[in-house]
């Protein structure tokens, strides 16, 4: 058994920098070099581009741009690989990943994980219902993909492969299956599959553990031009420690890797994987050497009987234009303009029998027009603004005509237009919604093909998890003598994220003395006023908070608060990633002597 396993990850979402892999290869000192890319909108674009080509369907980059320069170098280093760059055709993934090393003159043992894509059998799940809707399935669907865990990925791994290529699975499942592999961990060994999935859980999203989208975004000097990605140094028993390579930018520190814990999770007593129910309430995390942080504390339980399911399905066509205007009253002009345009064409609609818009949204973009009520009022006054418009209809004739109208505002509507952005006309495009549901794991053969040989891979299905109660949240009022008011960001971090409608907010006390001072001024009905012009219900909108004793912080989900989420959203931020930024400047009062201390 392995004493020690050095995990990095070169990748956050398909897209991202091809320098990391390199980085990490040449400079990281690595056993595994692992990659994440799928999000739900990828699995709609890599099912269309399919559609088209069934020889597509998967990240093309990673084998083109990624692994055929690095190739020579993993075999010398002896590096393996897992990569959930299959997307919808793992299987196509393989063959070309195959193809370079032949060219190469590289022996790779090239093993894929199967079973997560479920679209062929959609008709055996036609009663499944969406998780929070209860709405029934769509009857048209672009994809629909199982989450599935580590175990399949590590069943590939003790059959020699050099890589494995997976299609949709959860994203800490590349970096848990390789730990699964090597320390021999077994299904039941909640504890350590916990800290394994926490330990890729921080490296999942690439360097956002690293000083990417760090709140003290200021300490991260002269790093961007070259952020260090991520490596996880983990123990058998599951303790890691996060790190990266020597000499690269960006800060490893207990607050940069505490902000990417808090990222994009709801209950931190109950975070549901397919191998394991994670318990980050009593994660500490301590600074052991420069850029050198150990996490423990994790705790598991049995995981469900279930996976989640996300399906993507056409919501009918969006279209959005940009363009700038200067002057005197920027916003309101190019409010006016906007909404002109949009009743415009919304006459021309009607007029034709097409129907109205089934959605609209302007924005004025540097008016902050997004922070609502809370906007200043020298941005509201400002001179100038970008006007985004983006206006949904299930025909794209009626699209088509929108692009066309928008051009008069250059004429015939306020001053200080100046053009729009994308160079002619923007095109309409279809929304792919999102569909998540819940499926048996019974229901769902696994199988692995390495080589020319393929070989079923059982998994654990009986779940096992008990639900927890709901959180009581502790409003006690404190008396504060001499008390001063001053915005969150004196006294803490946040990072916001996306889960699906809802967004996250983790708050991390910058001193374990501030917290019972955030604590009492972020009660749930404070942040519901504090976002109550997104939140669907406004002041009576759904917001839930958790605390995590471990390490000082408080993690909130507001709930349908994006517009539908993702590519489904008009919003100009669609994924909540400003949410904790806003919410920085919202007021605590603590006593003046505290920021003496």
């Amino acid at each position: 058994m392995n004493t020690r396993l050095r995990i990095g990850c070169a990748s956050a979402f398909w897209g991202d920098t091809a320098t990391a892999a390199h980085q990490l290869v040449e400079r990281g000192d690595i056993d595994f070099l692992v990659f994440d890319y799928l999000a739900e909108i990828t699995m709609s674009i890599l099912a269309a581009k399919r559609m088209r080509d069934a020889n597509e369907g998967y990240a093309n980059d990673f084998v083109e741009h990624v692994m055929a320069p690095l190739l020579p170098r993993l075999r010398e280093q002896r590096i393996r690989v897992v990569a959930n760059a299959g997307g919808v055709n793992p299987l196509a993934c393989k063959r070309a990943l195959e193809a370079v090393a032949q060219k190469a003159g590289v022996a790779l043992k090239v093993a894929v994980v199967l079973g997560d894509d479920l679209l062929p059998r959609r008709k055996e799940f036609a009663d499944c219902r969406e998780i929070d809707s209860g709405a029934a399935m769509p009857p048209t669907l672009v994809s629909m993909n199982a989450y599935l865990g580590a175990f399949p990925i590590a069943r590939a791994l003790d059959a020699g492969a050099d890589v494995v290529v997976t299609g949709r699975c959860v994203d800490s499942a590349v970096a848990l299956g390789p730990m699964i592999h090597a320390f021999g961990w077994r299904e039941t060994d909640y504890d350590k599959l916990a800290a394994g999935s926490v330990a890729g859980h921080i490296i999942e999203c690439g360097a956002q553990c690293t000083g990417g989208n760090f709140t003290d975004w200021e300490l991260v000097k002269d790093g961007y031009a070259d952020m260090g990605f991520p490596i996880v140094d983990v123990e058998p028993d599951g303790a890691f420690v996060v790190t990266k390579p020597e000499g690269t930018g960006g800060i490893v520190s207990v607050h940069t890797v505490l902000e990417q814990m808090l990222y994009e999770i709801g209950d931190p007593r109950a975070y549901l994987l397919p191998d394991v129910s994670v318990d980050f309430t009593q994660v500490r995390l301590e600074q052991v050497g420069e850029h050198r942080v150990r996490v423990s504390g994790a705790r598991g339980q049995a995981p469900t009987d279930t996976y989640k399911v996300s399906a993507t399905y056409p919501a009918g066509m969006r279209c959005a234009a940009l363009f700038m205007i200067g002057g005197i009253d920027a916003a309101k002009k190019g409010r006016a303009s906007a909404n002109a345009i949009v009743d415009k064409v919304r006459r021309q609609l009607l007029a034709a029998g097409l129907g109205d818009f089934s959605g609209v949204d302007v924005h004025c973009i540097g008016a902050e027009e997004s922070y609502g009520p809370h906007a200043r009022p020298g941005a509201r006054a400002t001179r100038e603004v970008v006007v985004k418009i983006a206006v949904q209809h299930p025909n794209p004739k009626a699209l088509k005509l929108f692009a066309r109208e928008i051009a008069q505002a250059a004429t015939g509507m306020a001053p200080g237009f100046t053009g729009y952005f994308g160079g002619g006309r923007p095109e309409p495009h279809m929304i792919p919604k999102l569909f998540s549901t819940l499926v048996p794991k019974s229901a769902v053969p696994i199988e692995v093909v390495i080589g020319d040989e393929r070989f079923s891979v059982a998994v654990a299905t009986e779940g096992g998890f008990i639900a927890l109660p709901e959180a009581p949240e502790s409003t006690t009022a404190l008396a504060i003598d001499d008390a001063v008011e001053v915005p969150l960001i004196r006294l803490a971090l946040a990072r916001s994220g996306d889960k699906g409608d809802h967004a996250n907010i983790g708050v991390i006390a910058r001193e374990p003395r501030f917290l019972p001072y955030i604590r009492a001024a972020l009660t749930t009905a404070a942040v519901r006023r504090w976002f109550a012009h997104v939140l669907a219900g406004a002041e009576q909108g759904r917001v839930e908070r958790w605390e995590l004793p471990g390490s000082h912080s408080l993690n909130f989900l507001l709930y349908h608060a994006l517009g539908g989420g993702g590519a489904g959203s008009l919003r100009t931020d669609p994924q909540g990633k400003a949410f904790a930024q806003m919410l920085l400047e919202f007021p605590v009062s603590v006593p003046r002597a505290l920021l003496a201390d």
